[in-house]
């Protein structure tokens, strides 16, 4: 018993310690790496459909910011990234859809379709950019979401700057809260698994 217990105490202390490193680098983490305020382009990172493929709450959030941020003059194109990820409805389509009805011009609209993490999100928005010569983008999401997204965009080859959609509940509401904690886990999992196995490669654009 008495290695069991050990066991069991050496396992959770390296649980908090590895949650406490993603909090770390997620309050650390870069929020761009430009100056700038206009971009060539705005990326909406993807997140999931409700069930009737309706543009949940946090992906209207997403989208109508980023119709905000076209009719401000930010970037003139949009690039919407995300599959069908929670269910059978393609979250790039469903928000697309959503940005036309808003008054974005389909003409401004590009969709990536595939991607299913975050880290697919900026990859295959970074090759959609590369095929058009783009060379910067405004990258908009969830408040929560942003720092783990800036931890990916610091390794890619582009101009950048991250930019928060409005929040859904106020800070240390219980919605946000859980959605701090998601999001802390999933960045520990990108520190010790994703940063090192998953790579983008654009060089064959």
């Amino acid at each position: 018993m008495g290695w069991l217990r050990r066991g069991i105490l050496i396992c959770l202390a390296l649980g908090l310690g590895l949650v406490a490193w993603a909090a770390v680098e997620r309050a650390l983490a870069p929020k761009g790496n430009t100056t700038q305020d206009h971009f060539d382009v705005l990326i909406v990172l993807g997140t999931p459909v409700d069930a009737d493929g309706n543009p949940s709450p946090r992906e209207l959030a997403r989208v109508t910011e980023a119709v905000h941020e076209y009719e401000r003059g930010v970037a003139p194109r949009i690039i919407f990234t995300g599959g069908a990820v929670a269910n059978r409805f393609v979250e790039a389509q469903v928000m697309a859809r959503t940005a036309e009805a808003q008054g974005i011009p389909a003409s401004a609209v590009l969709e990536d379709p595939a991607a299913r993490d975050t880290m697919e999100n900026t990859c295959n928005a970074l090759s959609i950019m590369r095929s058009h010569g783009w060379q910067s983008a405004e990258v908009i999401s969830s408040p929560s979401h942003l720092p783990r997204a800036g931890l990916i965009l610091s390794r890619l080859p582009m101009k950048w700057r991250v930019h928060g959609a409005p929040a859904l509940g106020p800070v240390g509401s219980a919605a946000a809260e859980e959605q701090t904690a998601v999001e802390i886990l999933k960045t520990a999992r990108y520190l010790v698994w994703s940063r090192q196995v998953e790579r983008c490669d654009v060089s064959g654009q």
